[in-house]
């Protein structure tokens, strides 16, 4: 489910905002808690940054790993399957949706952003598109994923490689914008 525009009120160009109050409060409650267990929790408790993500709506495996220094725009739009893992400084910014499958996995200061800007339209509004990185996919640290794009089972996306579109099933890729290198070596089916 993507976040509700308010297209009527909104004035980017102006510095309006997109998104209703209702939403924006919510967003503020959640960064308020999110920062308070970032400052009380050690790393190794996943387990308490899970249940916060849960209890704003996200959609989170019990195994799945949330590091220190994550950075979530809106949990009601993230998924993430098990064994996932959003490594320690990786930005959701989850205007859209984002799934992350089974063992998906995003690097140290990787970039996941579900939100763009019209810039033909006179008011400068703001387009939001899913993401998807499928199972055994990996972002690897500081890549930048764009708004629409879908990460294949088992692909890879380099080191500060920046995709925008789709990458396909069990291949490697690096660059900007991203161009497949080669394929990899199957690690399941």
């Amino acid at each position: 489910m993507s976040v509700p525009l308010d297209a009527r009120a909104s004035r980017p160009k102006e510095g309006g905002p997109s998104f209703n109050l209702h939403l924006r409060l919510e967003r503020l409650a959640f960064y308020i808690v999110w920062r308070i267990i970032e400052i009380g929790c050690p790393l190794p408790f996943h387990s308490v940054r899970r249940q916060v993500l849960r209890w704003f709506g996200a959609q989170i495996h019990p195994t799945a790993k949330i590091y220190p220094g994550v950075s979530i725009w809106y949990p009601r739009n993230l998924t993430m399957g098990k064994h996932a893992c959003l490594a320690t400084g990786a930005i959701c910014y989850s205007m859209a949706p984002v799934t992350l499958g089974a063992y998906a996995l995003v690097s140290q200061r990787a970039h996941l952003c579900a939100g763009t800007h019209d810039i033909d339209d006179p008011d400068f509004q703001l387009v939001t598109k899913e993401i998807t990185i499928a199972d055994h996919a990996w972002v690897a640290a500081e890549a930048f994923v764009g708004p629409g794009s879908e990460m294949e089972t088992g692909s890879v996306l380099g080191a500060r490689a920046v995709l925008f579109g789709k990458l396909a099933a069990w291949s490697v890729a690096t660059g900007n914008p991203a161009r497949t290198l080669r394929q990899r070596k199957k690690l399941c089916e």
